[in-house]
């Protein structure tokens, strides 16, 4: 197959962490081409989907781990996946790239499924599942969050569109910084703010499950470092070995129908204690880690799935 990868700048990928250069180095062992191009080169030109970037091969050795070609324009209409791989945020230019990438459908299958991962953003699709997921709000009304934390005690505070931990907040009941921090958010964004009530667990951990085409395939947990309410790996939390809960299977048995259903093949979702806090499908990670742990070919999952999709 051809497959196409939108991302990051690939030279500056951790190696032994990125899920996106373990999705290209499987795809590459299993014999198919690869094409590599960041978001900013993706572009619409009168009827076509086209991307300006560089045929691409990988190797485990950090630092040189992308040999690529010369840069060439393509049409993704050409390509049989299409990988929606850039990070947040989930700004207006991520949400113009799912537009323009909406428009292979029927030509390319692009991979998770643009039109849905523009629609469930990771911290709003938890929304339609009330009942597996803490108290949460969302909202600009610094009066609306402050009756929250009336309620519920201490909070969590973060960005509605943020992402690796950045920008979360843990505020006990007596803090008074909340209404600073809603006027410092509100200074530089229109958007809403989300709030949930704190779960002490998260002590103990914060659970990333991995779900291929909706059936988990595994989990890491994910523990803050000292100090830390955040157990994100992008500000020092650490991966631990775990298995799978009864209630982890039972989120994930609520769930997964639907992401399959709506083309969502790898995903990652966040569990505290026995709560679901996200639905990750823009930039899911956690591959490389769960296949240390458990040595489940977690990459390989990924492409018969895809595979028996285009089949």
């Amino acid at each position: 197959m051809k497959i196409a990868f939108q991302m990051d700048p690939i030279g500056a990928v951790d190696i032994n962490a990125d899920s996106s250069f373990r999705l290209a180095e499987e795809a590459q062992a299993r014999g198919h081409e690869l094409f590599y191009y960041v978001p900013d080169q993706l572009a619409y030109q009168e009827g076509r989907i086209t991307a300006r970037g560089q045929d691409l091969r990988v190797r485990r050795v950090q630092g040189d781990h992308a040999e690529l070609g010369p840069l060439r324009e393509v049409d993704l209409a050409d390509f049989d996946v299409v990988w929606l791989r850039q990070d947040p945020p989930f700004d207006m230019a991520y949400i113009t790239s799912t537009h323009l990438l909406d428009r292979l459908k029927g030509k390319a299958l692009v991979v998770n499924d643009p039109f849905w991962v523009r629609n469930y953003p990771e911290k709003l699709l938890v929304l339609d599942f009330p009942d597996l997921t803490p108290p949460t709000t969302v909202a600009r009304d610094l009066q609306t969050l402050r009756e929250f934390r009336d309620r519920h005690g201490d909070i969590i505070l973060k960005p509605l569109y943020g992402n690796g931990g950045a920008g979360v907040f843990k505020l006990a009941q007596a803090d008074g910084n909340l209404a600073s921090l809603h006027e410092l958010f509100a200074g530089f964004s229109r958007e809403p703010l989300i709030v949930q009530k704190f779960l002490p667990a998260v002590a103990k951990g914060d659970k990333r499950v991995i779900l291929v085409d909706g059936e988990a395939v595994g989990a890491i947990n994910r523990v803050p470092a000292k100090g830390e309410t955040r157990s994100n790996m992008h500000v020092g939390g650490r991966a631990e070995k775990t298995g799978l809960t009864d209630r982890d299977r039972e989120i994930c048995k609520r769930i997964g129908p639907l992401l399959r259903e709506k083309g969502q093949v790898f995903v990652g979702i966040d569990v505290i204690g026995d709560w679901l806090t996200e639905i990750n499908v823009t930039s899911p990670t956690g591959i490389q880690e769960l296949e240390r742990f458990d040595g489940t070919n977690v990459a390989a999952k990924i492409w018969e799935a895809i595979e028996a999709k285009l089949a």
